[in-house]
């Protein structure tokens, strides 16, 4: 792999990190190399068996070559790059932040990243470990996983849900934990130690809340018409509707929703349907047909459309950064997302004949607190893009497959 570096990205972000660990978990220190191992009989705080703790985002991303199913771990840190096991006919690549899940029409592949991070409010731990294959789940190409510390959700194109352990997914083992009854619409998504679903209900799809065991313990009295989509925010569960998003809180065991709705009458091609976030922003992104984009900001409770060219894949950091469009022209552009106005762009960086529009296979944009990052199947290359410096290209990695496949792990 050859890797060309116009900047160093981690530096400066060590040095605050390094000091939020040190300042923030009741002043303990940590070194980012060491095992999380120690010979007092006081576990540290934050210790976590088998792992090491960083002082900064332990970013790695996922690829994935369907025709010949190799599999790559890219360390964005070390800039290494690891083989894993192959996993053909992969059509789709989710994460929850650690695992990836590969979905092939004979099962769904999980692999563990071996980079994670654990929130805790007022301060961050990031840990790594071995990257390694955890088994299959049996589940195929339509089927639906989100995960919380807790539990991974697992629901399938006929609406049936499985609960599987995440501890156990933690050390390597696939182990269901509860099959909550009925059918859902979409995904059952892991929320405030609760699930939500959308279940249909005298003609109507109505929200839902079950316990961890998948038993129903309140049922909020609000529709969701064709629910698709859903991204979990600083400020809320956000579910997509035809008429808009939902915004579900929780709040001393109770829940809450608040619409959203579109300022206009939006037909159904030009509707969100998924959205991409940086991991916890309040700024979510969609396509709003073939050659515009969606930007919902949570905080405002507001939608703004933004003309832009032929979609492929779009992202945002949000916290006022550009809106980033991946365009059929094989460019990243930038556009401001109260003026609508391109503000930036790069040269191209697909290689091959004109991409096609933002189906499951095409490349998308991944992005995280300094970094953005675009996939070339063909070109067998990925690029790391510095939002904030006018969409410079910071650095580019050489790969031995068709990267046709991304997801990024430990944000």
């Amino acid at each position: 792999m050859t890797v060309r570096r116009n900047v160093t990205p981690w530096a400066s972000a060590s040095l605050v990190l390094s000091a939020l660990l040190a300042t923030g978990c009741s002043g303990e220190k940590h070194n980012d190399s060491r095992p999380l191992a120690s010979s007092s009989s006081v576990t540290p705080h934050g210790y976590v068996a088998g792992a090491q703790e960083a002082a900064e985002q332990q970013s790695r991303l996922l690829l994935n070559d369907p025709d010949s199913g190799n599999s790559r771990v890219l360390d964005l840190v070390s800039g290494t790059v690891h083989t894993t096991a192959r996993t053909e006919g992969a059509v789709r690549l989710v994460t929850d932040g650690r695992f990836g899940y590969l979905h092939t029409s004979g099962g769904t592949h999980v692999l563990d990243s071996g980079a994670w991070m654990v929130d805790h409010g007022d301060h961050v731990h990031y840990y790594s470990a071995a990257i390694r294959g955890v088994g299959e789940l049996p589940v195929g190409r339509q089927a639906q996983v989100r995960s919380d510390a807790a539990v991974t959700a697992v629901t399938d194109e006929d609406g049936k849900t499985v609960l599987y352990d995440r501890g156990e997914l933690e050390k390597g083992t696939i182990a269901s934990s509860g099959t909550p009854a009925g059918t859902y619409s979409g995904a059952v998504v892991p929320y405030e130690e609760h699930l939500l679903a959308f279940a249909g209900e005298g003609g109507t799809t109505k929200l839902v809340v079950l316990d961890r065991k998948g038993e129903r313990v309140a049922s909020p009295d609000v529709e969701c018409e064709e629910p698709r989509g859903d991204a979990v925010t600083r400020r809320g569960l956000v579910l997509g509707c035809a008429d808009g998003a939902l915004l579900v809180r929780e709040k001393d065991g109770a829940f809450t929703t608040e619409e959203i709705p579109y300022d206009e009458d939006v037909p159904a091609e030009g509707r969100a349907t998924s959205f991409r976030q940086r991991p916890g922003s309040d700024t979510l992104t969609a396509p709003a047909g073939d050659d515009a984009v969606w930007v919902l900001d949570v905080t405002e409770r507001s939608w703004t459309r933004v003309d832009t060219g032929p979609v492929i894949a779009a992202n945002t950091a949000g916290e006022g950064s550009p809106l980033l469009v991946l365009e059929t022209d094989g460019s990243l552009h930038g556009y401001d997302i109260a003026t609508g106005k391109q503000t930036a762009r790069t040269r191209t960086l697909l290689t091959g004949e004109e991409p096609a529009g933002t189906d499951d296979g095409a490349p998308v944009i991944e992005v995280d607190r300094s970094r953005a990052y675009v996939n070339d199947p063909e070109g067998k290359k990925v690029f790391e893009i510095d939002y904030n410096d006018n969409l410079r290209i910071a650095r580019s990695f050489d790969l031995d497959i068709e990267p046709v496949l991304m997801a990024e792990t430990g944000r």
